[in-house]
């Protein structure tokens, strides 16, 4: 009994001061880091949080490992327990691994750091391509050949696939959203056969969300996305041309309205939110003569697409008060025109 005692005794130590020697070192290594960082970024953050548990694990399988190499145990008795040890670091790396990059690809969207748009779809394919290489490194780990399983999933995979054809060509369809890139999350879009438009919350693996100005959520298939005509208001250039028409009587003269009108817009720039600059505005006489009034077309830049209904919102307040206190009127059709029409 003293003898396997005075046997165990060592590696016991070992164990402890491998241990130990490993977590004073991850300590000092996240001081370090988070120096080096100075908090300044999230990715850092999200970094030290997914690792701060496994590393602790990490640190005591270490210890295990030299533990049982110093004790010198019966092979039938070492082997299961380093296949363990091994197939515990395997899975906690994987599954930290795909944590951590689904973590970093949320936050790189966030600060737009990426080219691509970061949806759910993406995520998710991030995190299952680290888990299938994962469980494959541990499968064959275990001595369990691969070859085999792979075939296996292959043709089950081919059964799954007729009964869920539905299913796999929205899936098909939100990866050639992801890869092709008319929407992103984030834009400001138009779908022309579901006659839906608002803001791109999300594209899943199965649906895309839509989040419309009256805030509400619209979840319509990928496949009916990429079917429609997408009118992206938000790809490439987000300003856009503001068309305001404007009506007044035939007495007016009409290169003072194209004055008035240009003037008073280029001063409501900086007070009217998303109005624009440049290019300047300018206010055209509409081709034609109207039947009880000369039309002209105000054309001025806004910021976005949503901008306009703020902007044509003041922007007609201030013209209408301009036009009154320049004594320029704007008619209404009389009742003879409106029986003629």
């Amino acid at each position: 009994m003293h003898a396997m005692w005075s046997r165990l005794f060592w590696p016991a130590v070992a164990l402890v001061m491998v241990s130990v020697a490993a977590l004073l070192f991850r300590h000092a290594l996240f001081v370090a880091v988070r120096r080096w960082s100075g908090h300044r970024t999230t990715e850092d953050s999200l970094f030290l949080r997914a690792i701060r548990v496994p590393s602790m694990l990490w640190c005591i399988v270490l210890g295990l490992f030299v533990a049982i190499e110093m004790a010198e145990l019966p092979p039938r008795l070492a082997a299961p327990i380093h296949a363990v040890l091994e197939a515990a670091i395997i899975l906690s790396v994987t599954l930290t691994v795909a944590g951590v990059l689904g973590s970093l690809v949320a936050a790189a969207s966030e600060r737009r750091a990426l080219a691509v748009g970061v949806t759910g779809l993406f995520r998710t394919s991030v995190r299952l391509t680290v888990l299938s290489i994962g469980s494959l490194v541990l499968l064959s780990s275990l001595g369990i050949a691969i070859t085999p399983i792979l075939t296996a999933l292959g043709v089950g995979g081919l059964a799954v696939a007729l009964a869920l054809q539905d299913t796999l060509s929205n899936l098909f369809a939100g990866l050639h959203l992801l890869a092709d890139k008319p929407i992103r999350v984030g834009d400001y879009v138009r779908l022309s056969a579901e006659s839906v438009e608002g803001y791109v919350v999300d594209v899943g693996w199965r649906s895309t969300r839509i989040r419309m100005l009256q805030n509400n959520v619209v979840v319509v298939p990928n496949k009916r996305v990429s079917e429609s005509i997408i009118t992206n208001y938000d790809l490439g250039e987000t300003r856009m041309a503001l068309l305001i028409r404007v009506r007044v009587g035939y007495d007016a003269d009409a290169d003072e309205v194209q004055r008035v009108l240009e003037d008073e817009t280029t001063r409501a720039v900086g007070h009217v939110p998303g109005l624009l600059a440049e290019p300047p505005p300018s206010a055209r006489l509409i081709p034609g003569f109207g039947d009880y009034a000369l039309e002209f077309t105000l054309t001025c830049q806004v910021a976005s697409f949503v901008d306009q209904f703020t902007v044509q919102h003041e922007l007609r307040k201030r013209l209408l008060k301009r036009l009154r206190a320049e004594g320029i009127k704007m008619p209404l059709p009389t009742a003879v025109t409106l029986t003629q029409a």
